[in-house]
């Protein structure tokens, strides 16, 4: 059965993560939220959820360690948007030596709206991307960007909720790749 690692920190949008999460297990695929914490609230270490950029408590499955979310035991790793959640994720340093073992193995790497910022810090090479507009400045000179809904790129998609979860189920996982959506 295939398996993703979904990536949640306080200010994750909250659609972008349970849009994906829902999608990708109603397809068959294991999910486990990994919690990344910012580091700079004294107190997330001791909590066992996470708020979203509206406000909405999601408890997460673990915190995050890059050891154990290698992508020997993982299909795929989902770097959602929201603003500080993106933020949080984009300037972890586990975060991004993920993003790198996993595109490094051929395993897929999903990014939504400004969950995109993570593809910048954690150096991929130059390729087609898109993102959420309020991030495009920071991305649009270093791959080659896209304005469209979807973009995927080797083993890297990326853009918004519905898309997105419905392309990373499609493309690598379950659909043949004649459904329609």
């Amino acid at each position: 059965m295939p398996s993703a690692v979904i990536l949640l920190a306080d200010g994750t949008e909250e659609m972008e993560f349970t849009i994906t999460y829902d999608t990708l297990v109603r397809a068959g695929v294991t999910c486990c939220a990994a919690y990344v914490p910012d580091p700079e609230d004294a107190g997330a270490a001791q909590r066992t959820y996470v708020t979203g950029s509206r406000g909405m408590r999601i408890v997460y499955d673990a915190p995050l360690d890059a050891q154990n979310f290698s992508p020997t035991e993982y299909d795929a790793l989902i770097v959602p948007g929201g603003a500080k959640g993106a933020d949080t994720m984009s300037k972890n340093a586990g975060v991004q030596e993920l993003v790198q073992k996993f595109l490094a193995e051929g395993k897929i790497v999903g990014m939504t709206c400004a969950g995109s910022l993570t593809a910048l810090t954690a150096k991929i090479p130059r390729q087609p991307l898109t993102s959420h507009s309020s991030v495009k400045s920071h991305l649009d000179n270093e791959f080659e960007y896209s304005e469209d809904p979807i973009v995927v790129s080797k083993k890297l998609v990326a853009r918004t909720a519905f898309p997105f979860a419905l392309t990373l189920v499609r493309v690598p996982m379950v659909f043949p790749p004649h459904t329609p959506f």
